[in-house]
């Protein structure tokens, strides 16, 4: 058996009614309702749309790099830079970048100018000196030259070295142009099984 509830009245007998709402007012109110609604349906849809379209640019930005068959100008991320072992210097110019992957070895194809400090910094943080580098050494194997484009002959000073490392460590072959006093030109091929 439920029990019933008391019924309460509308207003009390003795106090007046509500005024009726006149037009004015009622405008005003239905025009901030219509505001409020448009507001709740207008800025998430505005933000879809312009998520949307962010969404859609780095795509392409992502498509237009992984599609590259040779080297860009522009720096490996740092993530690339920390798993290949490649420190780029700072002040560094005209760099550019390139890396492969595949089931047996991955690789990172990097170049880039930078004065003697930088060149000595970048040796030192791959864990080499500058005395190891040697006159003459083609260090960059014919396959990586081919990928990469680049041609190590002429009448330049090149130097070259190879720093081995155990796996899973990469394995980096650098050369050096050192025919411009101060503005090295550094080529470096740093490989890893994966």
């Amino acid at each position: 058996m439920t029990a019933s509830l008391p019924r309460q009245a509308s207003a009390p007998p003795d106090e007046p009614g509500r005024p009726a709402e006149d037009r004015r007012h009622r405008n005003r109110r239905r025009a901030i309702t219509l505001l409020i609604i448009g507001l709740l349906i207008g800025v998430p849809a505005g933000y879809l749309v312009i998520s949307a379209n962010q969404s859609r640019d780095s795509g392409k930005d992502k498509e237009a790099k992984y599609s590259a068959t040779g080297l860009t100008p522009d720096w490996p991320s740092k993530v690339q830079r920390r798993l290949y072992q490649v420190p780029v210097p700072h002040p560094a110019d005209l760099v550019a970048s390139y890396e492969t992957n595949n089931w047996k070895t991955s690789r990172l194809y990097v170049q880039f100018r930078t004065t003697d400090a930088g060149l000595a910094a970048f040796l030192t943080g791959m864990g080499v000196s500058r005395a190891e580098l040697k006159k003459g050494e083609i260090s960059i194997s014919e396959r990586d030259q081919k990928v990469s484009g680049w041609k190590f002959d002429g009448p330049r000073s090149w130097w070259g070295l190879t720093h081995a490392q155990k796996d899973p460590a990469p394995t980096q072959d650098v050369m050096v142009n050192l025919t411009v006093p101060n503005a090295p030109k550094v080529y470096v091929v740093s490989r890893t099984v994966p």
